[in-house]
């Protein structure tokens, strides 16, 4: 029998907008459930998103096999394109960002496993 898959982690950041801090605050107390199942699909788990100083820091794990397959199928979702509408006009992605490009992705530099 083999070992569990590890699974990947995912560290990546952008900045909110602060006059739309309330406003973002207020759209993730009431997530969409057809948002959060698309998630889920997608093997997304352990999905935290953390505020310090008006920058956005979100972590999860993917537990997947094909994970631009499934970041694809997330993006591809009417529900969470709609709740992008949404949740986009709050952010503003890091000068380090490219073009089109909203949340960067962190480099892990330590982890206690």
């Amino acid at each position: 029998m083999s070992a569990p898959r590890t699974p990947r982690r995912v560290a990546s950041v952008i900045h909110l907008r602060p006059e739309q801090e309330q406003q973002y605050r207020e759209l993730h107390r009431k997530v969409p459930q057809q948002v959060l199942d698309t998630l889920s699909r997608a093997h997304i788990t352990r999905y935290s998103i953390f505020l310090r100083e008006n920058t956005l820091f979100a972590y999860y794990e993917y537990t997947g096999e094909d994970y631009e397959a499934d970041m694809a199928a997330i993006a591809a979702d009417p529900a969470t394109q709609e709740w992008w509408t949404l949740t986009d006009p709050c952010q503003r992605p890091l000068d380090s960002a490219a073009p089109g490009e909203r949340w960067v992705e962190a480099e892990e530099v330590f982890h206690l496993g």
